[in-house]
């Protein structure tokens, strides 16, 4: 009596049918959230750069122009308005500039067109300027009030 014990072939297909459609409710739940992920990440990044930007300001009186970009956080600037008391180390902890969650480099604008001290822009998935929808360009400019 040799009775072999295992699972039928319509077993099978029912718990592959079940794990499809898990996988095909995860997906459905899931992926929509990794772009306003994305989103809420570039806002809190920009927010970052703001801050270091005021503690630029405090210490060097202006804050750094269009050409400077960024990188005048990190790297003492050489040319154009060269700051004053600029702080050894940087004002970015880790020395580096973070790229937006698409692996683009935020966009630095000083003066803003609009008459602000500057813009910070992430241009969103497409890396480049303009979207709409899921697409649109976040800036500080709009970050309270981006959904």
């Amino acid at each position: 009596m040799n009775k072999q014990k295992g699972f039928t072939l319509i077993e099978i297909m029912v718990v592959v049918l079940i794990i499809g459609l898990l996988a095909t409710l995860v997906a459905v739940n899931v992926i929509p959230r990794k772009e306003e992920a994305n989103r809420v990440k570039a806002r809190a990044d920009i927010k970052s750069l703001e801050t270091a930007l005021k503690l630029y300001y405090l210490d060097n009186h202006t804050y750094p122009t269009t050409e400077q970009g960024l990188k005048a956080l990190v790297e003492q600037p050489t040319t154009g308005n060269i700051p004053c008391c600029w702080k050894e180390g940087g004002y970015i902890e880790g020395g580096n500039i973070p790229k937006d969650p698409w692996g683009n480099a935020y966009a630095y604008i000083s003066p803003a067109p609009n008459g602000a001290d500057y813009v910070i822009i992430s241009y969103g998935p497409t890396g480049k300027p303009g979207g709409t929808g899921k697409d649109k360009e976040i800036t500080s400019l709009d970050t309270d009030t981006n959904p």
